[in-house]
């Protein structure tokens, strides 16, 4: 393959960065930069301005508001949104759900649902994980009874992200107890604010408030707001996850990371020089750019190759993407953790501090633990592994 840009790709690159640097917040900018939290109204602020544009939904067909790019122009963009760095567009709404909906629901659907996920009328969370069923997904216990022309659901989900922030969630539920454990699940969506639905936050090693506890307790929910057919929720779930895994892989995010890391590199000392002057830190840096370099190939590959998969489906090798993507973070994350040595220790900001310009470093802790799970959310890495055994292998 050609791993050469066109003129008109790096046309389009360009036309992005100008694109951010005229409408992202330096305030948002800095914060993504510095791994501190971006409000909500921040993130919907930003998501709204890239509706305007019309970049919001780019990846949908046209028809639902997608704007027609390449598999190319969708990787540059990506690239950009993360190098900049600013808010990627919301995962669950655009990434996961969108597509589930345009691909598998009715017109009703489509035409109520799509052109609010694009402009963060609702913001959607993932109604998945369950505290028996993780990795083991199939195994979930929440269960939706047809009533007339309702859905009664009960059961409980966990790990689930930002719901705190959540007005819509996207739930796979129990429909047929009968039948083999993956034939009996349904993909079905409804407000957070229903009554029966409580959100508890879970509080993280970091301190924070990013995942939650959801219980459903006879929650009454219209028969019609099922996606797709009933009892075949395991084939739409299979190709949201297929979405999610590629998306996990943040290159742009960990090429923005590793780049900061070297400018970091090269103003703090210790023990009386540069960072970058130290041979053990420079290897691992240098080796951690080489693997990175192997994963952003292997993505262009597969953006290459897209198209070759049917409708609903989604390329077995973006499991390998979510591996390598997943070890690539935590790696920059540990880089980091290692350089600022005792100034990663604080876990809260300190708006007091004599030194201003080493507040930002309060976030470096918080953040090598968080990026601890991204090795095991939207499929462990020995689900991959097993996922790449059978489909790429053949074993």
């Amino acid at each position: 393959m050609d791993l050469v840009f066109t003129e008109e790709e790096q046309a389009f690159r360009h036309q992005v960065r100008q694109f951010l640097r005229d409408n992202v917040s330096p305030q948002v900018q800095r914060k993504m930069i510095e791994g501190r939290h971006v409000s909500k109204e921040e993130m919907v602020t930003w998501w709204r301005i890239l509706n305007k544009k019309g970049w919001n939904v780019s990846p949908w067909p046209k028809e639902y508001g997608g704007t027609g790019w390449s598999s190319v122009q969708h990787y540059i963009f990506r690239e950009e949104l993360q190098m900049y760095p600013a808010p990627t567009p919301l995962a669950f709404g655009v990434g996961m759900v969108g597509p589930v909906i345009y691909t598998f629901g009715n017109e009703a659907q489509k035409q109520y649902y799509l052109p609010r996920i694009a402009n963060v009328d609702d913001w959607w969370c993932q109604g998945f994980s369950e505290p028996g069923a993780g990795s083991d997904l199939a195994s979930l216990t929440t269960k939706a009874e047809r009533r007339g022309d309702k859905w009664i659901i009960n059961g409980q989900k966990t790990w689930t992200t930002l719901a705190q922030y959540a007005d819509m969630i996207f739930c796979l539920c129990r429909t047929d107890s009968s039948a083999k454990k993956q034939m009996g699940i349904s993909f079905i969506v409804f407000r957070l604010d229903s009554e029966g639905v409580t959100v508890r936050p879970i509080q993280t090693i970091d301190g924070g408030h990013e995942v939650n506890e959801v219980f459903f307790d006879d929650v009454e929910v219209p028969y019609e707001n099922l996606i797709g057919e009933e009892n075949k929720g395991w084939d739409y779930a299979k190709f949201l996850l297929g979405n999610e895994r590629t998306g996990i892989a943040r290159v742009g995010v960990s090429k923005e990371r590793i780049r900061h890391i070297r400018e970091l590199a090269a103003n703090f000392e210790s023990g009386g020089r540069p960072m970058i002057e130290d041979p053990m830190f420079r290897e691992k840096l240098a080796i951690s750019e080489i693997e990175l370099k192997a994963l952003e190939l292997t993505q262009l590959r597969i953006v290459a190759d897209e198209g070759k998969y049917g409708q609903g489906k989604s390329n077995p090798a973006s499991s390998m993407l979510k591996i390598k993507g997943s070890q690539s973070q935590q790696t920059a994350t540990e880089l980091l953790m290692e350089m600022i040595g005792p100034f990663a220790a604080p876990y809260n900001e300190r708006p007091d501090s004599p030194d201003e310009a080493m507040d930002w470093t309060a976030q470096i802790a918080p953040s090598y633990f968080n990026n601890r799970k991204v090795s095991i959310y939207g499929g462990s890495d020995e689900i991959q592994r097993n996922i790449i055994a059978k489909a790429v292998l053949g074993l």
